[in-house]
């Protein structure tokens, strides 16, 4: 029971204290409460039309931002089969110019060693061929001539241009100058 009282009395007090305070004016205050309110709402008006400007404007750019990005993926994307397109010309352009030099360059080559041919062959009858053509003998490979005068042996080899002796007629040189060279008889029967 005392509960109950004291539920009761603290009841009564607060719409005691309640019907005291409709009975006392103060318009004063509350127009100012209102008022304040009122200006507070338009603030929050106000920063929330400011807001909504701010998004209103990034979604804005952001669209722009998108449109841009795309058109430039779109000439990235262009750009790039472009460029594929003529790397692939010029691969195709650089692979003919090196078959080409190629088969120059082989031609080049092969004209030479026919050059080298006919200069080995004519060398006898040539100015600088300082040996008797009628003692000399073309064997054409390994060496050219071996010319056999009254007073020595001599191996020749014929070069023209800027040919060079190839390994093995660079050892039997060195062979030769080394007096590595022997008479050998073979009989047959």
């Amino acid at each position: 029971m005392d509960f109950l009282y004291i539920v009761l009395l603290l009841t009564g007090g607060l719409i005691g204290f309640l019907l005291t305070l409709k009975k006392t004016p103060n318009p004063i205050g509350i127009e100012k409460i209102l008022k304040d309110q009122k200006e507070k709402q338009n603030e929050y008006e106000k920063k929330q039309e400011e807001n909504n400007d701010f998004i209103l404007n990034l979604k804005n750019e952001l669209q722009k931002v998108t449109i841009e990005r795309n058109n430039l993926k779109e000439h990235y994307i262009s750009l790039e089969k472009k460029s594929s397109e003529e790397i692939k010309l010029l691969s195709i352009k650089i692979e003919e110019v090196t078959n080409a030099k190629q088969k120059i360059t082989s031609q080049k080559k092969s004209s030479e060693v026919r050059l080298g041919h006919i200069a080995e062959t004519l060398a006898p009858f040539l100015d600088q061929f300082e040996f008797d053509p009628e003692t000399c003998v073309f064997i054409g490979k390994p060496i050219d001539y071996i010319s056999f005068s009254d007073d020595e042996i001599t191996f020749i080899e014929v070069k023209s241009g800027k040919s060079q002796l190839n390994q093995k007629q660079r050892h039997i040189r060195d062979q030769v100058k080394s007096k590595l060279v022997k008479w050998k008889e073979v009989r047959i029967k």
